[in-house]
Order: structure tokens, then C-alpha cells, then sequence
């Protein structure tokens, strides 16, 4: 299927009780939202139910690793996944981002599910997506660091970073759509542990069409690159 039949989302999670909290935005940002996750459920519904696929990349963590259970492999049970750094998924804001970020997945795509007028094929493989064989893609997003975007105006005209970092997701994984190599540039992954992979689990509890062994496979990581100095 053609890339510009492919509608890509970046959400920026969090509390839907703080004003922007919660944050939404397709690739050109020009459609976006906030504070209402039911929006972006109907906007995502809309686009399924007109033949169009769905990508979507979350900021938060969306796999943990799972170390061996044979010698003293539990001695590595909570480290950071290979590649994050000082940003690891078990450290205070990574553990707090996973929990929000699950639970607001897991009901946006019950959501998805509810109200489809057919059964939803999901992914988070980005080569299953790629041949056409699933409607809809769940990714994860890192806006982090010297990745972070300058702020933008929100429909409300006011200055956004949540409104931002959604957009610079959306924008990563459109890059990464169309140059699938992308992905591997800055790679954050469990291995050698091996992936629980809880975009999969998200899928799977919303009861989308997702085969169970995806729930050990990577997540797919729309890393989103500093910005350079002006050309």
C-alpha cells in the first residue's frame, strides 16, 4: 500500500488532568489534540474505516527486557534496555511514563477496537506492516534530550513542548516508514535480554487481530535525532 495512504500519529502521553497533558499530532501537524484521548480515538477510527492504515508512535516506554532465568540472570532483572542511557525505562520518570503511557495505549485502542466497523489487524512489526498486512502499526517514541523540539502553538495559542514532541514522533516515524534502515540509527533494545513487548500486550488486552508471539518481539524505537546547527 502507498506511504500517503498511511495516516502517522505521534502522541505525547500524560496526565489528561494537566491542561496539554496529553498531546496528539499527525505527521504535518496540522491535525492535532489535546486533553481528550477520544478525539484521537475517533480521528484514528475515521481513517481505518475509510481504508486508510494507521501508524502510531507513543512516547513511553513500550518493552522491557526480560533477562534469563537460568544462573544469576535475575541480577539484571530492572536495567535499562541496551542503548537509553541515562533515560532508562525503570528509573523513576521511564517506570512512571510506562504506566501512564500503558494505560492510556491500552484504552485508545480498546477504543479503536469498540467502534470499528471490521475486525483491526495490528502490528508492531514494521516489515508486517510494510507488506500490508496489518491496518495498524504501535511503535514507541523517544523525544528526549537534545532531540527535543522548540515549543508550538496549540489550537488554543498557547506555546505547547506535549504539542511539539508529538509531532516530532509523528514526523520520526514517517522518516522511518519510508527509510525503514532509520530505524536503526540511535537503536534502544532489550536484547541480549529478551522483549516484553507491551505495545503487543496493549493490542492484545484491546483485542485486536495481533499474533501472540509479537509479545517477545523488539519494539520498533521512532528515536527522534538532535537537531544540527543551520545549513
Amino acid at each position: 500500500m502507498a506511504h500517503d495512504e498511511t495516516l502517522v500519529i505521534g502522541v505525547d502521553i500524560g496526565s489528561i488532568r494537566r491542561p496539554g497533558g496529553f498531546a496528539w499530532a499527525d505527521a504535518s501537524g496540522d491535525a492535532h489534540g489535546t486533553d481528550d484521548p477520544s478525539e484521537l480515538a475517533a480521528y484514528m477510527g475515521a481513517a481505518l474505516r475509510n481504508g486508510r492504515r494507521v501508524a502510531l508512535a507513543i512516547e513511553s516506554p513500550l518493552s522491557v527486557p526480560i533477562p534469563s532465568v537460568s544462573g544469576d540472570g535475575w541480577q539484571d532483572l530492572g536495567r535499562a534496555r541496551t542503548g537509553e542511557g541515562n533515560r532508562s525505562w525503570s528509573a523513576g520518570a521511564g517506570s512512571g511514563s510506562l504506566a501512564t503511557g500503558l494505560a492510556q495505549l491500552t484504552w485508545l485502542l480498546s477504543h479503536v477496537a469498540a467502534t470499528a466497523s471490521r475486525a483491526v489487524a495490528a502490528t508492531v512489526l514494521l516489515e508486517r506492516f510494510h507488506d500490508g498486512d496489518a491496518d495498524l502499526l504501535v511503535t514507541e517514541a523517544m523525544v528526549t534530550g537534545e532531540g527535543k523540539p522548540e515549543p508550538v502553538d496549540d489550537l488554543g495559542n498557547h506555546r505547547g513542548q506535549d504539542l511539539a514532541d508529538a509531532v516530532a514522533a509523528a514526523r520520526r516515524l514517517e522518516e522511518i516508514l519510508r527509510r525503514p534502515s532509520a530505524a536503526d540509527e540511535f537503536t534502544v533494545e532489550c536484547a541480549p535480554a529478551e522483549s516484553f513487548n507491551l505495545a503487543a500486550a496493549a493490542a492484545l488486552r484491546a483485542q485486536l487481530d495481533i499474533a501472540v508471539s509479537e509479545l517477545a518481539a523488539e519494539v520498533v524505537i521512532a528515536r527522534v535525532l538532535p537537531v544540527g546547527p543551520p545549513s
